[in-house]
């Protein structure tokens, strides 16, 4: 699959802001099973400062200084990303849950990908023993890790409600899991919590969903903002995604813009503006398929 993807995030200030600093983790990279083919990010007003780079987990990462008087702060980008499905080897499906425990423990990694950094709390994901209860319930003993994995996923969405007035960006999980409601964000969270609290190795990851459904089937729940789900890694498979929020294992329909140990990692746009005043906010979202045609025909 081959998309088109435009976000724009766009604030208004109810008084002019005499200046501001901000971090941008807006652009998607290259990794396995995506291909960044082109992407442009556009700032206003215009920087005084801008100084581009990468994080530790290898995320785009943009920091930039706006010195003089504005109302208003708008950040779009705009890329074209090639997805091409990847293999989950067969043979690794029915390694226990307990077996990739150790070996997360034991493993001689110590870069971006080791487990060892999402193993353990985190600044927004503290282990909670009732959610760690709760993920219990799929992890039976010998259970197989992918099996075990899909089951707790199909739970979170089924025993849980989207509600986007539920929470806020910063709600703890454990909140979001005793009021059994939230969004993507708290649902990655609380599957992340769950797994750390068994001993597994749990990433976030933020990005897109595909914005409009193939026909015949249903609109996934996020499409519309930043979406997030959740990377968990399974031993020589490496990582493998799954969306709590649509009960499903991530495919060719889901584009990684970040990954992080939780959203502190990944959030879109951090900062600090000198004023007093309120602001508005407002998020659109675009991902298109784009039809490529075969060359060889």
């Amino acid at each position: 699959m081959r998309y088109s993807v435009r976000q724009t995030t766009d604030y208004t200030y109810s008084e002019p802001v005499p200046s501001s600093r901000h971090i941008i983790r807006m652009e998607p990279v290259t990794r396995a099973g995506q291909e960044v083919v082109s992407h442009r990010l556009t700032i206003l007003p215009r920087p005084s400062e801008r100084v581009e780079g990468r994080d530790f987990f290898g995320n785009r990462v943009t920091h930039i200084a706006i010195d003089g008087p504005h109302d208003r702060f708008s950040v779009t980008v705009e890329a074209e990303i090639r997805i091409t499905p990847t293999v989950t080897d067969a043979g690794g499906e029915d390694q226990s849950w307990e077996a990739i425990a150790a070996a997360a423990l034991s493993a001689p990694m110590i870069g971006p990908d080791a487990p060892i950094h999402h193993l353990f709390p985190s600044r927004m994901v503290p282990i909670d023993t009732a959610i760690t209860a709760y993920a219990a319930e799929s992890f039976l003993p010998g259970r197989a890790l992918l099996a075990a994995a899909c089951d707790l996923n199909a739970r979170i969405k089924s025993d849980f409600i989207y509600d986007p007035l539920a929470t806020a960006v910063d709600t703890d999980p454990s909140h979001a899991f005793a009021w059994r409601r939230g969004v993507c964000q708290d649902f990655a969270h609380i599957m992340i919590a769950g797994l750390r609290g068994l001993g597994l190795p749990a990433a976030y990851v933020s990005g897109w969903l595909r914005t409009v459904a193939p026909d015949g089937e249903m609109r996934l729940e996020g499409a519309d903002a930043t979406h997030a789900w959740v990377s968990i890694w399974c031993g020589d498979q490496g990582w493998v995604g799954f969306d709590p929020t649509n009960g499903i294992r991530v495919g060719t329909d889901h584009i990684v813009l970040a990954t992080g140990r939780d959203y502190a990692d990944v959030a879109p746009l951090d900062g600090v503006i000198w004023s007093a005043t309120g602001h508005s906010l407002a998020v659109a979202v675009d991902v298109i398929p784009v039809v490529e045609h075969d060359l060889d025909a």
